[in-house]
């Protein structure tokens, strides 16, 4: 939140709050654990609200450049992503505690999911439940988009052009079914050919 003072001439203004950092390797560890935990089908929605409005360890824009890195990089997002962050602040050694908070403790509990589902899967209940929380996790993902879609008022490229982008990739992978691969490479060369003419001199 923000925090209104007066100044000498009666007036007040706007003060933002101080920018967070992890406090320690331990705090980024435990820190990933919990968003792990957390992360049922819809991750980005709870690694948004726990990064940018919680620890503040990223401003909104930064966590969209980093998310958009971490989508074209190889690998799971969230786990490059985590990478991204742990090496931001403590190098190698973050980066690893990071990583490590991501995969420790989900992995134990993933296993015992894996033996619990391999006893019940045939039971109907189980599949209609899996159904109900992949919609729930496609909300979270829609209502995440549209939240961080506040940024692009502050993007070089016009907000219409963004918003061309944005449904000429859902156009591609929803519709035409393209792989993200190719959907990527091709929406997102065309986006950063355009900004880079944007701002370059």
């Amino acid at each position: 939140m923000l925090h209104c003072n007066g100044d000498n001439r009666g007036m007040n203004h706007f003060i933002a709050p101080e920018r967070g950092r992890p406090a320690s390797l331990a705090d980024l560890f435990f820190s990933f654990t919990w968003l792990a935990l957390q992360g049922f089908g819809g991750v980005l929605a709870v690694i948004e609200r726990e990064l940018v409005e919680r620890k503040r360890w990223l401003t909104r824009e930064e966590f969209i450049e980093e998310w958009a890195v971490a989508q074209i990089m190889p690998g799971p997002n969230v786990i490059n992503l985590s990478l991204m962050i742990g090496g931001r602040y403590f190098g190698l050694r973050g980066a690893l505690a990071a990583l490590a908070g991501m995969l420790a403790l989900p992995l134990v509990i993933v296993l015992l999911l894996a033996l619990t589902y391999s006893h019940f899967s045939g039971h109907p209940g189980l599949a209609g439940a899996l159904r109900g929380m992949a919609a729930v996790s496609a909300g979270l993902i829609a209502a995440t988009g549209l939240k961080l879609a506040g940024a692009l008022k502050n993007h070089p490229l016009p907000l219409p052009w963004s918003i061309f982008l944005c449904l000429a990739s859902v156009l591609l992978i929803a519709c035409l079914r393209w792989p993200l691969f190719y959907a990527l490479l091709g929406v997102g060369s065309i986006g950063c050919l355009l900004t880079w003419r944007r701002i370059g001199p």
